[in-house]
């Protein structure tokens, strides 16, 4: 299991880098911005009030982190919302830290399409880990995964999850995530590539370096990324705009009414009917029972897809470059 730093952290710290996504196909599509992501300790609110006249915890300030803007989105306390969602897997978190990666608001107004919950074990294990996910229709979905013992290497941890929840209106239902995570440290990387039973369709990257939280550092990143929040809202719609201009077909958000529940439970390596379904309705299903990619049964002249490529793809080294993967695959 992966340990923390020993070194006692701050409440709360700043990580600075670039957001990456590219649509793999039909066409190609890739866009990046700079963004500031807050890396806060749920045990520590108070804490991480004090460390700047410029950043607040549940109140106004220039930048500032609200516990009603997460989880149950009704201002309770967040620490006590992970632990409830971590006792649904048998997993206890007394006495282990909570560390959430999100983006702050700034002049009161966020928006969070992915916030990370990092949830450790009283030893310093990283137990849990949920990713909180939001549309821009107002909804929001948490995926609850458990960490085991086989998803943690050298290289951080990969987890993957069925997907439940719509996000993109260009994006079908019967999909998978492969999620590749290092941990808050003095860097932070995420990786999430969303495969069908034809390949890779979209990869998205974050990788961050650390930045104490300060008032020196807050009015350099309000010099340097002024109104970053509404960027990254501006920036989905713009690029969705993009997409349909380059004939990227709406999907009807037939799922919809899964997405009006605010959190339900993992999806283990069993997938869920429905994304079975899909699957054999486009010629098999994608996955095997143990998590392993299956052998389809092709219909009308399809070719087999080549497993070991899209492995080898996201399999090797450190979080890797969605070009070169569509390259590999393509």
């Amino acid at each position: 299991m992966l340990q923390p730093t020993t070194r006692r952290e701050e409440a709360a710290t700043l990580y600075f880098g670039d957001v990456m996504h590219a649509r793999l196909k039909p066409m190609g599509h890739r866009f990046s911005y700079r963004v500031m992501s807050l890396l806060i300790d749920l045990d520590r609110l108070e804490e991480a009030d004090q460390q700047s006249a410029l950043f607040g915890v549940n109140r106004a300030a220039l930048y500032s982190f609200h516990e009603a803007d997460h989880g149950k989105r009704d201002g309770s306390a967040l620490r006590a919302y992970v632990e409830r969602r971590a006792s649904e897997h048998g997993i206890d978190l007394t006495g282990g830290k909570v560390l959430l990666l999100c983006y702050p608001r700034l002049f009161g107004y966020t928006f969070n399409p992915l916030s990370v919950y990092f949830s450790h074990r009283a030893d310093g294990t990283l137990a849990l880990i949920i990713y909180e996910v939001r549309n821009t229709f107002g909804d929001i979905h948490s995926y609850v995964l458990p960490v085991r013992a086989g998803e943690v290497c050298g290289a951080g941890v990969r987890q993957v999850q069925d997907k439940l929840f719509c996000v993109s209106p260009f994006v079908e239902m019967a999909m998978r995530y492969h999620f590749r995570i290092v941990p808050p440290g003095e860097q932070v990387k995420l990786r999430i590539l969303e495969t069908n039973r034809e390949g890779p369709l979209l990869a998205a990257t974050f990788s961050g370096r650390r930045r104490e939280l300060t008032t020196p550092t807050l009015i350099r990143a309000f010099v340097a990324l002024p109104l970053v929040t509404v960027k990254i809202i501006a920036a989905i719609h713009w690029e969705a705009l993009r997409l349909w201009l380059k004939g990227v077909k709406l999907v009807p958000r037939r799922h919809a009414a899964a997405a009006k529940e605010p959190n339900t439970s993992l999806a283990s390596s069993k997938s869920r009917a429905y994304i079975s379904e899909a699957l054999t309705d486009r010629g098999g299903a994608l996955w095997s029972g143990d998590g392993r990619w299956a052998r389809p049964i092709t219909t009308r002249g399809e070719s087999d897809p080549e497993p070991q490529r899209l492995t080898d793809c996201h399999g090797r080294g450190d979080l890797g470059n969605p070009g070169d993967c569509a390259r590999r695959i393509g």
